[in-house]
């Protein structure tokens, strides 16, 4: 059952050709072996995740109406609350912290029919694109276990990515989903700003942080998203009627019409990524898409003010933590919190200027164009004992020189935005992802142009866990 998508999974458990209980213990083993060389769990759930598959298996065999889900093995990223697990954030800070309740997104996974199986590492507080947290260690890339899967949902990445299970959730703020996506070789994708209900955080007025999915396929991301999506209570931001999605995920790309920018206007860009992300766009092309490369004056001053941002949020919600251990934590982390202490609120205030900016110079684009195409992230996985600083610079020629190309565009949340993977590297053989971004809301239009490129570009399985 290794590298089974969601969705064939769901259809052999409701007809009866593979058991609940069949498809989690597979899980589990495949988990105790794989986790060995990539440490991307935390805590045991095997006793649980086993007895939830009997009762899955007795829910079949007493005619219950059956969920999507149902007896799917998944994971659910540590950063994510779930009722009565070990739930770390990858930090010292929170104890032996079991909640006594589910959030909305993990409510609705359990009601369509999922079981949670593992709990997936993440660097502390989710801050990072390298998954590699005081508490847990460092969590290793599939396709070679000396460069990292990303961050901050790494360990969801990993085990996606090394067939132990179809779907796994994850957290994006700066692009938590869509790195480790790229960067393993998986489906990540941030949904438009509450179409699932954010309601772990200290405020439900954030307007950057999402939760999603990292997937085998475009279509398990579709019915994750299609399972969780909708509105609630609890986030005042969550959309009240969410487009609706069909499945199977179409893929029609006659009329289509895409912008192109391999470098944003100001990113050095590996040349293996530059070379995969034009050859995606020409199977777009052959599939009758108009592919239009443009040119952007965007500047890296649109890192720079995510980060701020990101740093904020981080100090609001856990600079009580920074205070109390800080010497256990990472030294990264209270580095970066420290560095906005003595910001001030009309500086801050004025960030969302830039925001605006951003916005609408993508809404003008998207008067002409259904999308804009770019990399997910500028350089192939970077060894596990890199950091983020490293990827802070810039070249000699005034290039930017950052990991990652997603953070801008939770600066405009609205905007749906999701990785696909488009081939790998020629030398080291890492994946490449490309990143869609689409127009507000437009979640549906941004999975139908991912599922062209997964129609014609398909990865092999890592060659370590194959």
């Amino acid at each position: 059952m290794a590298f089974e998508s969601a969705v064939d999974l769901a259809a052999a458990i409701a007809s009866g050709v593979i058991s609940p209980v069949e498809a989690v213990t597979a899980a589990l083993e495949r988990i105790a072996t794989v986790t060995a060389s990539l440490d991307m769990t935390v805590g045991d759930l095997s006793e649980e995740a086993l007895r939830d598959a009997r009762g899955a298996e007795a829910a079949i065999s007493g005619g219950q109406t059956l969920g999507p889900l149902h007896g799917v093995p998944i994971a659910i990223k540590d950063f994510t609350p779930t009722k009565g697990h070990l739930t770390t954030r990858g930090s010292w800070a929170t104890g032996d912290w079991r909640p006594e309740a589910d959030p909305v997104i993990i409510q609705r996974l359990k009601a369509a029919g999922a079981i949670i199986v593992a709990k997936t590492t993440t660097p502390e507080f989710a801050h990072s694109s390298f998954t590699d947290s005081p508490r847990w260690g460092v969590t290793r890339n599939p396709w070679n276990p000396e460069r990292t899967p990303g961050g901050s949902s790494g360990g969801s990445a990993a085990i996606v990515a090394s067939g132990c299970l179809p779907l796994a959730e994850g957290t994006d703020m700066a692009g938590s989903i869509r790195i480790p996506a790229a960067l393993s070789g998986v489906v990540g994708f941030k949904p438009s700003l509450g179409r699932i209900p954010m309601d772990i955080l200290p405020t439900s007025f954030d307007s950057m942080a999402h939760f999603g999915p990292l997937a085998r396929t475009v279509d398990d991301a579709a019915l994750f998203l299609k399972v969780t999506s909708g509105p609630h209570p609890s986030d005042i931001l969550s959309q009240r009627l969410p487009t609706p999605l069909s499945l199977p995920i179409p893929g029609d790309m006659r009329g289509k019409r895409l912008a192109l920018s391999v470098d944003l206007g100001y990113y050095d860009v590996h040349p293996d990524i530059a070379r995969r992300v034009r050859e995606a766009a020409d199977v777009l092309r052959h599939q009758g898409a108009q592919v239009d490369e443009i040119p952007l004056s965007w500047t890296r001053r649109l890192n720079d003010t995510a980060m701020t941002l990101w740093a904020v949020a981080l100090a609001a919600a856990f600079g009580e933590a920074r205070d109390r251990i800080r010497d256990r934590m990472d030294p990264a982390l209270v580095t970066f919190m420290d560095g906005v202490e003595t910001l001030g609120a009309i500086d801050y205030k004025r960030l969302e200027g830039i925001r605006a900016v951003l916005w609408t110079e993508l809404t003008g684009l998207f008067l002409t164009y259904d999308a804009l195409l770019c990399p997910t992230c500028a350089q192939p996985a970077p060894p596990v004992e890199a950091r983020d600083s490293e990827f802070m610079g810039d070249t000699p020629e005034g290039r930017f020189a950052g990991l990652d190309m997603t953070c801008m565009f939770n600066l405009v949340g609205q905007c749906p935005a999701i990785s696909v993977p488009c081939g790998l590297t020629s030398t080291e053989r890492l994946p490449v992802g490309l990143q869609i971004i689409g127009p507000r809301f437009a979640d549906a239009g941004v999975l139908t142009i991912a599922r062209a490129v997964e129609r014609e570009i398909t990865l092999p399985k890592p060659p370590l866990f194959a």
